[in-house]
């Protein structure tokens, strides 16, 4: 249960009663799935225009297909189809991270969207040619997106921290013989030379890569005869007009890599009707995204976050999506508060180790902004405790916004297991059921279903609109005994809420029991105090666990807290449930996805090198634990 009348793990939250009434989704949408079983998902479909109508809803050809022999196209249906009621509405709105700003209209966006994919018709790009992007989240990242989906060629976002062996692998990987990059970008006020970066990327492939260089910084950095400027392929292109090309549902739309936080990056396809539909369906249901809205996914575009619920599902439902550049906390800590109070956004999507970040910097920030346009509050990524998932609502929702917590991967394409903020009650720190249409179990090794409320490794057991290519062709021809068994472990209580425990490779033992990382930061984060917590497995500490502990400001982590942290963990897991170490550490090492990266934590722990860091959105901080991790 909760404390001081905060709902607790468990607890039942009512949806706002004046949410409910004007939300997309309202009751009965469950039962009307589980009637009408793998043909309800044509609602999805529904929210798209088609060039040929598909013949059936899902087909098991070998493989399964969704909405086959349907034809589309998914720029047009981002741009074209909304120009007749809103060509100026903004679709589009960016905050940089230097202070400089633009606003698109619908209109502007498909003016540079057809310049841009006349620019690269011309260079040669064809349908199912890969166009690898190298680019900070800007508006010529969405736009190149959106020209390669005009084309029917296929878009490969590469994240702009990214080291140039991790560049030019997935240029190798992909055979992309187009990179659209920039000459630099800023970050934390500092400037940084990209072009060197894609250069060094581009020598170290055996391939051509033909490059196109957007300018972002403002000393004007030179150019070799080997690079396209940006801003002149489109002069030369202004005004023209690409037809969009239409695309087998079934075809591919982009190709992504996951992010390697807890093994090698892998490749995954999401195809053209599948994958739109499920984010435009699931951006309407779980996001509640209208056409009049300002919708906020502040994440990085670079990521499947970014590009399923930052451009294609808000985009596809007509509204107006905001694109930010920089950290969050700078110049200052309310930043993201004086944005959403500036542009009235009325629907904020983040990373729940972002939210436990701004529980850590204080209530002050966002009280210190009119955040009254805010209608729903969305978050992704790693469980999150009670504590921050109430803090999140009463301080930035105000009590008045449903919070949904959803969970889903790069494979799934789009939220699979999240409350219907309309329809369904919330639970603070689970994140929900599954979504109309999908079902998901906790199951053992063997893939057989595990006793209510006991831990196994959360498995989907019926197909969605939005799986990867891969996963579509696996399920083919399985019928009933067909599993996606994930590799994150959870529970599933009697209501069918999950409670995600962490990933299923990530166990630390302590006092002889194996525990989730989730199950032991938790306990750590409702310590009186505690803002954020890391936990992981030191081989050079007898096997023992160590807490990675972020204070409250204003808190001091000294020996009198270390006591109560160690205390309170004992009496929630048990006296045997002690750590070999708390460090107390100003920042957890963090990609720009919002996942801790764990692994980084133990080698720094067991003295070990941790390896390139470009992956992390605030690699300064792994100096900082090392100064401190000894004194633990």
């Amino acid at each position: 249960m909760g404390t001081d009348n905060e709902p607790g793990r468990g607890d039942r939250v009512a949806p706002p009663s004046g949410f409910v009434g004007s939300a997309n989704v309202t009751a009965g949408i469950r039962e009307e799935f589980a009637e009408e079983g793998v043909e309800a998902w044509a609602r999805a479909a529904d929210l798209l225009d088609w060039d040929r109508e598909y013949e059936t809803v899902l087909r098991d050809d070998g493989g399964l297909e969704w909405f086959a022999d349907g034809r589309l196209n998914a720029a047009a249906n981002c741009l074209d189809r909304h120009l007749e009621e809103r060509k100026n509405r903004v679709a589009l709105r960016w905050e940089g991270a230097t202070g400089d700003a633009r606003t698109y209209t619908y209109l502007d966006l498909h003016r540079e969207v057809n310049e841009a994919a006349a620019a690269l018709r011309d260079l040669g790009v064809e349908a199912d040619d890969v166009v690898t992007t190298y680019l900070p989240n800007v508006p010529e990242l969405v736009v190149t997106m959106l020209a390669c989906a005009r084309l029917g060629a296929l878009h490969n976002v590469v994240f702009a921290g990214f080291s140039a062996d991790e560049l030019a692998a997935r240029l190798r990987r992909t055979e992309s013989g187009y990179l659209v990059t920039c000459d630099g970008y800023y970050r934390r006020g500092n400037a940084v030379n990209q072009l060197t970066t894609a250069d060094n990327a581009r020598m170290a492939v055996d391939h051509a890569v033909e490059t196109v260089v957007v300018g972002r910084l403002d000393d004007g950095v030179y150019l070799s005869d080997d690079h396209r400027r940006y801003e002149d392929l489109l002069d030369g292109h202004r005004g023209e007009t690409v037809a969009p090309v239409a695309r087998d549902a079934t075809d591919p739309l982009f190709v992504i890599y996951t992010s390697g936080t807890t093994g090698e990056p892998s490749r995954v396809t999401h195809t053209t009707g599948g994958y739109l539909a499920h984010v435009a369906w699931t951006g309407h249901s779980v996001l509640d995204i209208k056409p009049t809205d300002t919708h906020w996914c502040a994440a990085d575009a670079a990521w499947i976050t970014g590009h399923s619920y930052m451009v294609y599902a808000p985009l596809a439902l007509g509204a107006t999506t905001l694109l930010y550049e920089g950290a969050p906390d700078q110049p200052a800590k309310d930043r993201l508060w004086g944005l959403v109070e500036r542009h009235r956004v009325d629907t904020f999507y983040t990373a729940s180790t972002a939210v436990r970040a701004f529980m850590k910097w204080g209530e002050e920030y966002p009280a210190s902004h009119d955040l009254s346009s805010l209608r729903l509050l969305g978050m992704v990524g790693e469980p999150i405790d009670p504590r921050a998932w109430n803090w999140y609502r009463d301080h930035v929702g105000r009590r008045e916004c449903p919070v949904v917590d959803t969970w889903w991967q790069t494979e799934t394409g789009g939220v699979l297991v999240s409350t219907v903020p309309g329809v369904d009650d919330m639970k603070p720190g689970s994140a929900g059921p599954a979504v109309p249409g999908v079902d998901v179990a906790a199951v053992d090794r063997e893939g057989d279903p595990v006793a209510e409320g006991d831990p196994g490794h959360l498995a989907v057991t019926t197909p969605w609109p939005g799986m990867s290519r891969s996963l579509a062709r696996e399920a083919g021809g399985a019928g009933d005994d067909w599993l996606y068994v994930t590799s994150d472990r959870a529970v599933v209580d009697g209501d069918g809420y999950v409670t995600f425990l962490g990933r299923e490779d990530d166990t630390v033992t302590v006092g002889n029991t194996a525990f989730g990382p989730a199950t032991l930061e938790s306990a750590v984060i409702e310590t009186d105090g505690v803002a954020e917590a890391a936990v992981v497995e030191s081989s050079e500490r007898g096997g023992t666990a160590v807490a990675y502990v972020c204070t409250e400001r204003g808190r001091s982590g000294d020996a009198a807290m270390r006591e109560r942290i160690a205390d309170h963990v004992a009496e929630r897991l048990g006296p045997t449930a002690r750590f070999g170490a708390i460090v107390f550490t100003p920042d957890l090492p963090k990609t720009h996805s919002g996942k801790i990266m764990r692994r980084l934590l133990g080698a720094i722990a067991d003295g070990e090198e941790y390896g390139d860091t470009s992956a992390l959105r605030n690699p300064e901080t792994v100096g900082e634990i090392e100064t401190v991790v000894d004194d633990g």
